[in-house]
């Protein structure tokens, strides 16, 4: 299970992983092996035989990603699952009040079953309860809902993906790449404090930078959220952390790709950039691009068709009344302890080494379109 820790910038929440057997509402324990069908026809009533599916994303501004391939392919299979199905779709645009709108314009327009990938990890509880009303199940998709009700959960390791960030720092630290050497300056900038998945992703970060830090082989000059993974304030944290040291940076970890852009900007106002160790998520175009160029130094690729696919398979399953507990491989415990059924997909390290043998070996991005704009012989891909 994953448990999430709200929690204060100095403390690093504790995350455990253990089989657990107390689940809330009569929803299916990982390991277990009875059919869950009747429990969840009891509990979430409208979503048996339901042909309209509501889909709800949080945002488009900071990564590209819920609209280039999250929305296609949320959409390409539910409807593959469930023909005939009616998709609602919406966007927040950073919004939790939007989005809350948005869900009850969806509910009011039958919607029986919601998918629902949260602007505000807490504040999206209200979604759920309101869903909860009419009997529609709510499937968090790609970042936890803090509400004991929730019907699911379809994302990737979190943890992982920060421990991934984290680890790729410490070994190449550890190689003395880039020219690192004891004592070398690492700013953190996070991502978003309200989205739970920005929490694990520190978590995991410091889980693997924690001991090198507390040796004194890593020295951490910032460590802050950024508030809806605002790219251009992400930029900002970055200049305001160069004024400050004198440009003397060596490391920074950023949580996502389209930050990371931004950070990558403001190194090269000053000639930092491809000096600076950078880290990134989600491996985006930019992202893949600025690897590529040597200014950015890795992300975290997560095959996103796996997060819908799963998210289908739960919503034709509801739908059908039938059994989840072979779709379902895990269980994340919320905040109060309540374990919700889960989905977890494995995350992957992408640096210039496997650029061809991941994103463009998936088909995720073509190397047309990631040599589109770069020099000749770019990152030792491009022709």
């Amino acid at each position: 299970m994953f448990k999430a820790i709200r929690h204060s910038l100095p403390i690093l929440g504790l995350v455990l992983l253990a089989a657990c057997t107390n689940n809330p509402g009569g929803t299916a324990d990982s390991n277990a092996t009875g059919n869950t069908t009747a429990d969840a026809n009891t509990e979430f009533p409208a979503a048996k035989d339901c042909q309209n599916v509501a889909i709800l994303l949080p945002e488009s501004d900071s990564s590209a990603r819920y609209e280039a391939y999250d929305r296609p392919l949320l959409e390409q299979e539910i409807k593959a699952a469930l023909p005939g199905v009616t998709i609602q779709y919406a966007n927040a645009n950073n919004n939790a009040a939007t989005q809350q709108n948005q869900a009850e314009a969806a509910l009011t327009k039958s919607a029986c079953i919601l998918v629902v990938d949260p602007n505000d990890s807490e504040q999206a509880a209200v979604i759920v309860q309101q869903a909860k009303q009419s009997g529609v199940p709510v499937i968090a998709y790609d970042r936890l809902i803090q509400d004991p009700d929730l019907a699911f959960y379809v994302s990737f390791d979190n943890e992982r993906v920060g421990e991934l960030q984290g680890q790729y720092i410490v070994d190449q630290f550890k190689a003395g790449n880039l020219g690192l050497e004891k004592g070398a300056n690492l700013v953190m900038i996070n991502g978003a404090q309200t989205d739970n998945n920005a929490l694990l992703f520190r978590q995991g970060a410091l889980k693997a930078l924690q001991p090198l830090v507390d040796s004194g082989d890593l020295n951490l000059v910032f460590d802050q959220y950024t508030p809806n993974w605002d790219n251009a304030r992400a930029q900002s944290l970055m200049e305001g952390v160069l004024t400050k040291e004198s440009n003397n940076v060596d490391i920074a970890y950023v949580a996502n790709d389209g930050m990371a852009n931004t950070v990558i900007a403001a190194l090269r106002t000053q000639g930092l950039n491809g000096k600076v160790l950078v880290t990134g998520q989600d491996a985006t175009l930019t992202g893949i691009q600025n690897i590529l160029t040597g200014d950015q130094t890795m992300t975290v690729y997560k095959p996103i068709i796996e997060e819908a696919r799963a998210t289908a398979q739960l919503v034709a399953a509801l739908s059908k009344g039938e059994d989840t507990s072979t779709i379902v491989n895990g269980e994340t415990e919320l905040q109060d302890g309540t374990q919700i059924p889960s989905v977890l997909a494995t995350p992957i390290v992408v640096d210039q080494s496997n650029v061809e043998d991941t994103v463009i070996k998936d088909g995720f991005l073509t190397k047309e379109q990631i040599c589109n704009g770069l020099p000749a012989g770019a990152g030792g891909i491009c022709p």
